[in-house]
């Protein structure tokens, strides 16, 4: 009889703790789900861009390559793009940086443009989980050169995703750059 209480106790103890654990373990907010997604992007990835209108210099055979790497013990995720195969002369090349990074309930991003400013970015994911889209805040620095207006993130698989950069050119038009990105192994 002794035995089949403490069998029973062990039970109830076990089911209390399963129980406890569960309660305890937070769920992921949408930011933290959609950060945990450009995340995954970390690496090296290497593809064409094509932008609308066409610009000098870019077209469907240039060829890009953009970086993602992961820093801040896990809080922010730091993306360089510049032109495969140029240089790292800030001088020479345009290398503009973007840092992804939660801020509360929020994925934010801060866009390090080669126009001089700073524009911020809030993030909305897809019902899917596979898009990241970045809607504009506000900006800091000048804008007499433009700035960018607008960033999606699409996951295609493991080793594929495209990237969208929407820039507002002076008197507010815009330029639509699209990046088709593959992993480099």
């Amino acid at each position: 009889m002794k035995s089949r209480i403490a069998i029973s106790v062990v039970f109830v103890l076990m089911a209390a703790a399963a129980f406890a654990a569960d309660a305890a373990a937070p769920t992921q907010s949408d930011a933290q789900k959609s950060f945990a997604k450009i995340k995954s992007l970390a690496g090296t990835w290497e593809g064409s861009v094509t932008t609308v209108p066409k610009m000098e210099g870019m077209g469907d055979d240039t060829r890009m390559q953009v970086s993602l790497r992961v820093t801040s013990r896990g809080n922010a995720l730091v993306h360089e793009m510049k032109g495969a195969g140029d240089g790292d002369d800030p001088t020479k090349y345009d290398h503009p940086v973007t840092m992804f990074y939660l801020d509360n309930d929020r994925l934010l991003l801060t866009h390090y443009c080669d126009a001089g400013n700073r524009p911020r970015m809030a993030a909305r994911t897809s019902a899917d989980g596979k898009t990241v889209e970045f809607d504009f805040l506000d900006v800091a620095g000048s804008t007499q050169f433009g700035h960018m207006e607008h960033a999606v993130f699409t996951i295609i698989d493991d080793n594929h995703h495209t990237e969208d950069w929407t820039y507002l050119m002076p008197g507010d038009k815009p330029m639509h750059g699209h990046m088709d990105l593959q992993r480099v192994k």
